[in-house]
């Protein structure tokens, strides 16, 4: 699938390999532990935004056709749409009605917030497959492999290692492997 739209005045295109996490896109696999959710509102209470949750965190794309704005409103410039369901975004800042998103490409835009869901997915960026494990450590058994620029859903993290779901496949991998885990601001 691509994604095509203008941006300072060169074309933007977003290629995505959905590989193994079709089906896991449809079947909007993931949500959210009781430590994760205690945790987001400890720190709501800290940073308040007009949602009660934390920036920046993470949210995937609603739909397959999403337009990304220059800023929150529809009489904003359309930089480009992504054209991905499931994409993972992390929204950097928020008004009550919009999400700014940074996405996989550092490509930062605004979007409406109902074309986000709070499910959680991951993204495999390099150019190698990732072996999905049996358990959080690098001799584990080999379950499957994620192939690049695919999709999965974000089970949980603990210590380094996340489990992930794609096309009904479970498996552990590191988080520094995959896109959508790491709770620093990915765009400047």
């Amino acid at each position: 699938m691509d994604g095509q739209g203008e941006a300072n005045g060169g074309v933007r295109r977003i290629w995505i390999a959905l590989g193994l996490a079709a089906l896991a896109c449809a079947a909007g696999i993931g949500f959210l532990w009781p430590e994760q959710m205690a945790s987001a509102a400890a720190t709501a209470v800290d940073r308040p935004t007009p949602s009660g949750l934390p920036v920046p965190r993470y949210v995937s794309l609603k739909f397959g056709e999403v337009n990304a704005r220059a800023g929150p409103g529809d009489d904003h410039r359309l930089l480009w749409v992504y054209r991905v369901r499931g994409l993972p975004v992390q929204v950097v800042a928020e008004t009550s009605e919009w999400r700014r998103v940074c996405d996989p490409e550092h490509g930062l835009a605004w979007v409406h917030k109902r074309t986000t869901d709070g499910r959680r997915m991951v993204m495999r960026l390099q150019p190698q497959p990732l072996a999905l494990r049996r358990a959080p450590k690098p001799e584990a058994e080999v379950e499957a492999y994620l192939r690049p620029r695919a999709l999965a859903a974000l089970i949980h993290c603990k210590k380094g290692w996340c489990r992930i779901r794609a096309d009904g496949v479970a498996g552990w991998a590191p988080a520094a492997a995959l896109w959508g885990t790491d709770d620093k601001p990915q765009c400047r």
